[in-house]
């Protein structure tokens, strides 16, 4: 199915050339039309403001940032959302600048799979919840520490005092869970990850939790307060009591056959590097292999 309409979300300051004239190129040689979505903190314009309601594919040019500002404009509406590298390729891009076309192309022949991602709910001091598709993050304001209580489905977990306490999905979990020592959870693993931050003292481990659980936290912010965070976006809150709960399927993301795994991104990016030791080890019995072109 040809898109309609295409909703735009741009990276602030990348270099974005590239992927724009094609996406225009390719939209007016099919009749369509491109509108930008506004997104919060975005003052860059590229196109006529549109809604996403009235959009069938929201195109996120620029990287993994971009595309999950996208994700959650998206979501609302289920849109699926078309993550295009202007520079690398991350966990989320689907494509890069220079083979945008192609990547059109197929998604107009329905030759894509729409990929589901998780999120977790989270209700702060009783307000309606909001959704973080990587992670949560509460953390200290001030010079103190914050003292941190987490539940599990109203069993007590741990209680600690610390910089605060990060809650990821699988897809978070290889970001600030995994630089505070926690987890990573492999691809579609339908769990969350709880994992505390620089706590002081204490038998206070990383835990995966379930879907099915519910996570109830409570925050002493001290003399300083505590703030929190969302996908990287501070809001506004003097947290006291959150609930946290899995969202399955939040968000949609255009993804093709043959697309790497979770896992073989992470090794490709070397945030997951193999320990010097093997790869010394390797090196040592390649350096020991008869040469294949050498006549026998």
């Amino acid at each position: 199915m040809i898109p309609a309409r295409i909703g735009v979300v741009v990276h602030p300051h990348r270099d974005l050339d590239e992927a724009l004239a094609t996406l225009r190129g390719w939209a007016a040689g099919h009749g369509e039309e491109i509108v930008q979505i506004r997104v919060e903190g975005q003052e860059r314009q590229v196109a006529p403001l549109g809604d996403p309601a009235d959009c069938d594919l929201i195109a996120a040019v620029g990287g993994d940032g971009t595309t999950l500002a996208a994700l959650h404009a998206g979501a609302p509406h289920g849109l699926p959302v078309l993550g295009i590298a202007c520079g690398s390729l991350g966990a989320l891009t689907a494509t890069h600048a220079g083979e945008l076309t192609v990547a059109l192309d197929r998604f107009a022949a329905g030759a894509w799979e729409a990929r589901a991602l998780p999120g977790v709910a989270v209700a702060v001091d009783g307000h309606a919840p909001k959704i973080a598709l990587n992670d949560l993050v509460v953390v200290r304001k001030g010079a103190n520490q914050v003292v941190v209580g987490v539940e599990i489905d109203d069993e007590p977990f741990v209680r600690f005092a610390g910089d605060g306490v990060v809650i990821a999905t699988p897809l978070g979990s290889s970001a600030y869970t995994m630089a505070a020592g926690g987890p990573v959870l492999a691809g579609d693993t339908p769990a969350i990850v709880v994992t505390p931050v620089a706590a002081h003292g204490g038998s206070t481990p990383p835990l995966v939790v379930g879907s099915q659980k519910e996570v109830r936290v409570t925050i002493d912010g001290g003399w300083g307060g505590a703030r929190i965070e969302l996908d990287g976006q501070i809001h506004d809150y003097d947290p006291k009591e959150l609930h946290v709960a899995w969202r399955a399927g939040y968000a949609t993301l255009v993804r093709f056959a043959g697309a790497e795994t979770l896992l073989a991104g992470l090794r490709r990016r070397r945030i997951l590097q193999d320990s010097p030791r093997v790869v010394a080890r390797d090196e040592r019995e390649r350096a020991h292999e008869p040469d294949a072109g050498a006549a026998g």
